[in-house]
């Protein structure tokens, strides 16, 4: 056989390719939003830094109630730029501090703070611990000044729910009025004028009442314990306001008679004759101007005695029909 008649072998390879093919320009419209959005973040950071603590917080606060009312609804309500537009609702400041936290934490679904029984319970405390206080200026006062000294048998302070309520009492031979009369003893007078400078100190109105023994004053019934109480309770105030009590802060002046008496179990004592004199709490003072709170004053708590904080107390002497 001859060489012209042997076949040709054609031997084909296959070229390989292993590195990844051309995938045209994709890549760079990523590449362009991803630098757009770090550009746009940078921005908002930059605007976020250079702004005031206020505006911060309206952003805070945007972001929070974008809409114009709070709700659940999945259509945002119309604000004042439109729907889902900025909240009509007051800014309050504090920046990032304020942000949700949580269904739990978020501020907004939270109780206020302070409720209002919260703040009238820190204003009954407040006021309690400035009438003991006054208190224990009294006490102070009763065993020192020379006005008062003399007659520290005859002063009685406990607190109730009304206030804080000073009593002058009689005693015998050593009443507070002329007998059957509504004139004031000299020493009463000093007693009263001595009280005053110590009412002032505090702002509670006060109510001053007189009472009488039951004893029948006279057989005329045009006067009687009723009238002679309600006249030592007036001579009493103008007592005070000579001693320089503010006119504005008394509230009430009452006449009792023999109705109220301090030694129930002798209605004719001499210590049944007394002058009291109230520095009324708040809640009292505003039912004592509308009679309809009366009954929203709370329970009588146990008194504190002028015992209990080293004063001296008084024990009802035996009956004195004298009036």
């Amino acid at each position: 056989m001859s060489d012209d008649s042997e076949s040709v072998i054609v031997v084909r390879r296959i070229k390989r390719v292993t590195g990844h093919g051309h995938h045209g320009g994709a890549w760079k419209v990523a590449y362009a939003d991803f630098v757009t959005a770090m550009m746009a973040f940078f921005l908002v950071m930059w605007l976020i830094g250079v702004g005031t603590r206020e505006q911060r917080a309206a952003i805070s606060e945007y972001f929070k109630n974008p809409s114009a009312d709070p709700g659940t609804a999945t259509v945002a309500p119309p604000g004042k730029m439109g729907p889902g537009g900025a909240s009509d609702s007051a800014i309050q400041l504090g920046g990032a501090m304020d942000l949700p936290r949580g269904k739990g934490d978020d501020r907004r679904s939270a109780p206020p703070a302070s409720s209002k029984e919260a703040i009238e319970k820190q204003a009954r405390a407040q006021e309690k611990a400035r009438l003991e206080e006054l208190m224990s200026q009294l006490n102070a006062a009763i065993q020192s000044s020379q006005a008062l000294a003399p007659f520290k048998d005859q002063l009685l302070l406990d607190i109730t729910s009304e206030g804080l309520r000073i009593q002058i009492v009689d005693k015998k031979n050593r009443p507070m009025f002329d007998t059957g009369s509504a004139r004031l003893k000299d020493y009463t007078v000093d007693i009263l004028h001595e009280l005053s400078g110590f009412i002032n100190r505090v702002p509670n109105p006060i109510s001053i009442s007189g009472h009488t023994d039951d004893a029948p004053y006279s057989s005329d019934h045009t006067y009687g314990n009723w009238e002679l109480s309600a006249d030592r309770a007036n001579a009493a105030r103008r007592a005070l306001l000579e001693g320089g009590l503010q006119d504005s802060k008394i509230a009430r002046v009452v006449g009792l008679a023999a109705s109220v008496p301090f030694d129930k179990n002798h209605p004719s004592a001499a210590i049944n004759r007394r002058i009291s004199i109230v520095v009324m709490t708040q809640q009292a003072a505003d039912a004592a101007k509308s009679p309809e709170l009366g009954s929203k004053l709370p329970p009588l708590p146990q008194p504190i005695r002028a015992a209990d904080t080293g004063a001296p107390t008084l024990t009802a002497p035996p009956p004195n029909k004298a009036i």
